[in-house]
């Protein structure tokens, strides 16, 4: 089948000095076709970061057109029956634009220090917690004994309004790779390369027929930063070494910083990579900066990425 290839947007820190800043910005995505809006997940942090459930729950309700993820939810962190419905809840409340993606938590996050938690359970945990989750939104009345969950006739209503409510998976070891073959309905990239994007997307499909199941060659995800402009925009050099620190990356193998042009080469990296789905996040800092980037993404980008890639219509 032909790829589709969709631009969503995402958020990591707070970047706007104003809560309306934030809503303007919300409405700008909706009205200006983005795809998606994804919040990626942070519970213990100094800089603000809002908390992903909740803030999906808010862009629901102020929305009516675009989707809405996390990249990626800890779901080691959680609770998973809490989780599964929350995740139904916000799927009912937006009638299906819900697009859950889950992960273990990135080895370099502070909660686990924080919150004393054992970093070194975080993939089993997580494995238990994907069968809860997929088994609640099923409908199933769920009796579960694991190591570390367990559960006594547990059940949830109302269950997702979609019916196969997508599992997008993140990680790119070969726990993920296994995790995302047996539980996944797609997999998202985090920081991975164009390189890496390509290895992890050929080791799932194999993995994913040995396990006697498939996976849309259209659910493959990427995602990078972007910069209309340069390197040495006002407040870039904050930016760059927040991603350092959360990362250990050099942002400027990352970030795409440019024109147009330059976003686009990455983007058509990622494709040929195997991607079809992307989540770019805009490297500013502020209002007007958010806002302004967006725009020039919403103007210069999607038209650019709607000529190089038309989108087919299904048949009638």
């Amino acid at each position: 089948m032909a790829r589709t290839i969709a631009v969503g947007i995402g958020l990591m820190e707070f970047p706007f000095e104003t809560v309306d800043g934030f809503w303007r910005w919300v409405d700008l995505c909706e009205a200006g076709g983005i795809d998606s809006i994804w919040q990626t997940d942070r519970l213990v942090s100094r800089t603000p970061i809002l908390e992903c459930m909740t803030a999906l729950a808010a862009i629901a309700g102020r929305t009516r057109r675009i989707k809405f993820g996390v990249n990626v939810v800890s779901v080691a962190m959680r609770d998973p029956e809490l989780l599964a419905k929350q995740c139904a809840t916000i799927d009912v409340l937006s009638q299906g634009r819900l697009l859950p993606g889950f992960g273990i938590g990135s080895p370099r996050g502070p909660e686990w220090t924080a919150m004393h938690l054992d970093a070194s359970t975080r993939g089993k945990r997580t494995d238990e917690a994907l069968e809860i989750i997929a088994r609640l939104w099923a409908g199933e009345k769920l009796d579960y004994a694991g190591k570390h969950f367990r559960l006594t006739g547990a059940s949830i209503s109302r269950v997702p309004v979609q019916p196969d409510l997508p599992m997008w998976i993140g990680g790119a070891s070969e726990a993920a790779v296994r995790r995302t073959a047996k539980y996944g309905t797609g997999w998202q990239a985090g920081p991975e390369t164009p390189a890496q994007v390509a290895e992890v997307v050929a080791a799932i499909r194999t993995a994913a027929t040995a396990a006697g199941r498939t996976i849309d060659e259209d659910h493959y995800g990427a995602a990078f930063a972007f910069r209309f402009g340069r390197w040495s925009d006002p407040g870039m050099a904050r930016v760059a070494e927040a991603y350092k620190a959360r990362t250990g990356r050099d942002a400027a193998e990352a970030f795409a910083v440019g024109g147009v042009a330059e976003v686009m080469a990455r983007l058509s990296d990622y494709v040929e990579a195997g991607a079809s789905k992307f989540i770019l996040r805009p490297a500013a800092t502020g209002d007007g900066d958010m806002l302004a980037q967006t725009r020039l993404l919403i103007e210069e980008g999607l038209p650019a990425v709607a000529a190089r890639w038309p989108r087919v219509r299904a048949a009638a």
